[in-house]
């Protein structure tokens, strides 16, 4: 499943967040927002196919809220808040030149999503690849 593929190599690329400290010079700053960003979007895209591949209708949008409220729903993921705060920094890497918000995305993608997307992967890995 190509979706899952990318996904899994984005994830392992966003884990570099970790060999970066403060102060952070632009390249550096942009280059770990874009990894989040990155993991982000494969994340959900790969959710958006396997719902669909499970026979969930609302999967067929291409609205990601409505993909993270349908993936809670059926248990693919389990903290709908969490991933909702995750779109919503997601929403905010265009306002990323603003070194506040781009260091408050590198904070929060290494305190809280870097672990949320192992656990999506894991998840998945379980219970949603078809054989």
């Amino acid at each position: 499943m190509k979706k899952y593929e990318n996904f899994c190599s984005s994830l392992s690329n966003m884990k570099e967040i970790y060999n970066y400290e403060e102060p952070f010079d632009n390249v550096i700053l942009t280059g770990l927002v874009g990894l989040y960003e990155i993991c982000f979007e494969q994340s959900w895209k790969m959710m958006k196919e396997l719902l669909e591949a499970h026979g969930y209708d609302e999967g067929s949008t291409g609205s990601p809220k409505i993909i993270l409220k349908t993936a809670y729903k059926a248990g693919m993921i389990k903290d709908e808040g969490l991933w909702l705060r995750a779109l919503q920094e997601r929403n905010n890497v265009a306002h990323s030149y603003n070194q506040k918000i781009a260091l408050g995305i590198i904070k929060q993608a290494k305190e809280d999503f870097y672990d949320m997307f192992c656990r999506l992967k894991k998840e998945v890995e379980a219970s949603w690849l078809l054989e």
